[in-house]
This record gives structure tokens, sequence and C-alpha cells, in this order.
């Protein structure tokens, strides 16, 4: 297994370390809040990495507020250098009835032109809620960015989840995803619930 290093200590963050962690991945967590980050480090038995300076892992998850986003990849600067950056954001609007983007310039695209040379974005679990995810269930996930070799190595990574990956294609695909997101939102709250997930099915 490998390194997968996220920025952030909130309920995604611990969706997605947990089941990492389980899935036999080394996990490094970075956070603004050094007592969150060491809390949540101590629950799924990773390490805590300090904030700001080059991520540990080739994969690095940013799982903070998508209004926040490309500032915390400014700050990194060049320790994202050569990473697969991956943006799990949806920025909603303030009551998650559309976007606070337009399309062409989605929040993942706002990220990959602040990253610098040689990051590769890819949007991911963008898709899924947090108490799904960490039902730790087989599901389909997501995925879109500007590299086929960084979207193979997250597809890679999903798969070792036991998640199936579902590659949308290039990073203009991420306001569709984004979308998805709010999509699934409508359909939770109209009926379906919170613990559904959005999924690719053939015909029966």
């Amino acid at each position: 297994m490998t390194t997968i290093s996220i920025i952030g200590a909130g309920n995604m963050a611990t969706a997605i370390g947990t089941r990492a962690a389980k899935h036999g991945h080394t996990v490094e967590i970075m956070s603004r809040d050094t007592v969150a980050a060491r809390s949540l480090a101590d629950r799924i038995g990773a390490t805590v990495g300090t904030y700001g300076s080059a991520p540990a892992g080739d994969i690095v998850i940013l799982a903070v507020l998508s209004a926040g986003a490309v500032d915390v990849v400014r700050s990194y600067g060049e320790a994202l250098a050569g990473k697969t950056l991956v943006d799990i954001t949806n920025p909603f609007n303030a009551d998650a009835t559309g976007l606070a983007t337009t399309p062409g310039n989605s929040i993942a695209q706002q990220i990959a032109a602040a990253a610098p040379a040689g990051t590769h974005v890819v949007k991911a679990f963008n898709t899924i809620f947090g108490g799904v995810l960490a039902q730790d269930k087989p599901m389909d996930a997501f995925l879109a960015g500007d590299s086929a070799e960084a979207r193979a190595r997250v597809a890679a990574f999903l798969s070792s989840l036991d998640m199936r990956p579902l590659d949308a294609g290039g990073l203009e695909m991420t306001s569709a995803l984004e979308w998805a997101g709010i999509l699934l939102v409508g359909v939770a709250r109209n009926g379906g619930g919170f613990d559904i997930a959005l999924a690719a099915q053939p015909p029966s």
C-alpha cells in the first residue's frame, strides 16, 4: 500500500482517513488545527504532518471547505509540486440549491490554476456523503482530472478502498461532478435520505 496525506481534520477527512487506514494505507493528517489533527490521527492510527510543509504522500487529499481550498493550495505552494492533489470539495451556494462556481471555472479548475507546476488535480469523493463512505461498503466513485496518469493513480487508490472508480475524463468534467454533488443533496433532501450514494449501473 502507500502513504496518503490528508489536509484537513473534519468529517470527510475522518471518513477517508479511517477507510484508507483500514485498507492498509499509511495516513498522514495535516491541519491548521493541530489539536484536531492529533485527535484524528490518534483515533485512526495515522501520523501528523506539519501544516504547510511537503506532504509525505504522493496522493494528497484536500479535505477542506471549498471557500478556503484555493487559499490552502496557495499557502502550501511548491510543497505540492509533483503531487496528485485530490479535490473533494463541493462549492455549494448558501442553501445548497446550486453552485457558487460557473461552468469552466469549477473549484477544481481554480485549484489547478493555483497549484504549482507538476501538480495534477483530480476531483473525487465529492459525490459521496461522509457517513456513507464511513460504512466501508462497496460503492461507485466518480473522478475527473487533468492527467490520465494521475486519474489512474487515484483510481487505483479508490479500488484499494473497495470502491469502483468511474473515470469521467478531463478537468473540464469537474463542473459536472460538482453539479452531481448538488443532485445527490437534492435527492437526499426529497425523500432519498442521507444514506444513499450515486452509482452507474447497466440496465437490467
